[in-house]
């Protein structure tokens, strides 16, 4: 015989599926049913982080913690500068400013302050400095040593000189972008040297080839204005230190704690002002291509001192 269920509201029908008095049922299930569907989901989500946990295992013990393992090749090495204009025009390459006013060239001073605070202070290097080595080119660094950047000693480019901006003549600093593993093939013939070297640069390759040979294992660096009028404004220029160039020594690039990347600063002693100059430096070496569109081997920016 069939028993008409008791009539029930929806709200006693909700406060029974809360929790049934008669069955002891909580959201429709028991106690033993919820302790049993519990331990499945338990069981299955640990044994898929177990598993999830056991592939990322295997995985991070394919990778070296210091050897990328994709490399690019030498031919696609850029070039950086410092300082870097403002981030507020990311896009900018202009260096700016009013060589006799302190508070307009503050900005860019204190720029390299903080980009050469590294270099003038190794402990704060990864390592605290214990490693870095008073490299030489017949001193090249040990295994697992680093080569100092002695910038502390390169006048007028120094900090205590306001990097030169106060007297117009703006020291900018030179790096090129870290490749793991690359080794440059150097112009260490003065015999062959390319034709597109300007002819500062091949002297001065000779006139280091007559005195010691293997400073020749250079990158060597030129700056210079990119059209004729540039070339007319910019003026003298002077490169520190003196052997113009990134040290043979500083290479390979093997992910060395405490590695420092070689600088090259660029004093730009009497450049006219009043006058936008546009400047391109670039980076000489067999395996370094150059592509002004692309900036590779190079670099690009604009000088102008009110």
């Amino acid at each position: 015989m069939y028993f008409k269920p008791p009539h029930r509201t929806k709200w006693e029908m909700f406060q029974s599926f809360l929790y049934d008095r008669e069955s002891g049922r909580v959201f429709g299930r028991t106690g033993s049913s919820w302790a049993k569907i519990g331990l499945f989901y338990a069981i299955f989500y640990s044994v898929l982080a177990s598993m999830f946990a056991i592939m990322l295992w295997v995985f991070f013990q394919t990778l070296d913690p210091r050897i990328p393992r994709w490399q690019l090749t030498g031919s696609l090495i850029g070039m950086g500068f410092r300082p870097l204009p403002p981030t507020t025009n990311v896009d900018s390459t202009l260096i700016w400013y009013r060589g006799s006013d302190p508070e307009n060239y503050k900005m860019w001073r204190n720029t390299l302050v903080e980009f050469l605070e590294v270099y003038r202070k190794p402990g704060l290097t990864p390592g605290r400095g214990q490693n870095i080595y008073n490299c030489d080119y017949d001193r090249p660094p040990g295994k697992g040593q680093v080569c100092d950047v002695d910038v502390k000693n390169w006048a007028p480019c120094t900090q205590e000189n306001n990097f030169n901006y106060h007297k117009s003549g703006p020291c900018i600093f030179l790096k090129l972008n870290k490749i793991y593993g690359w080794i440059p093939q150097y112009y260490n013939d003065t015999r062959n040297l390319p034709a597109a070297m300007p002819k500062d640069l091949k002297a001065h390759i000779e006139a280091i080839g007559r005195n010691n040979s293997r400073r020749l294992n250079t990158i060597w660096v030129s700056c210079e204005g990119e059209n004729p009028a540039d070339v007319e404004n910019i003026g003298p220029v002077k490169y520190l230190p003196p052997h113009r160039g990134f040290p043979g020594y500083f290479y390979p690039y093997e992910n060395t704690e405490g590695y420092l990347s070689p600088l090259v600063a660029v004093h730009f002693e009497r450049p006219r002002t009043g006058v936008l100059i546009q400047i391109e430096c670039k980076a000489w070496a067999k395996n370094i291509g150059f592509d002004r569109k692309e900036r590779v081997g190079s670099v690009h920016f604009e000088l102008m001192i009110d």
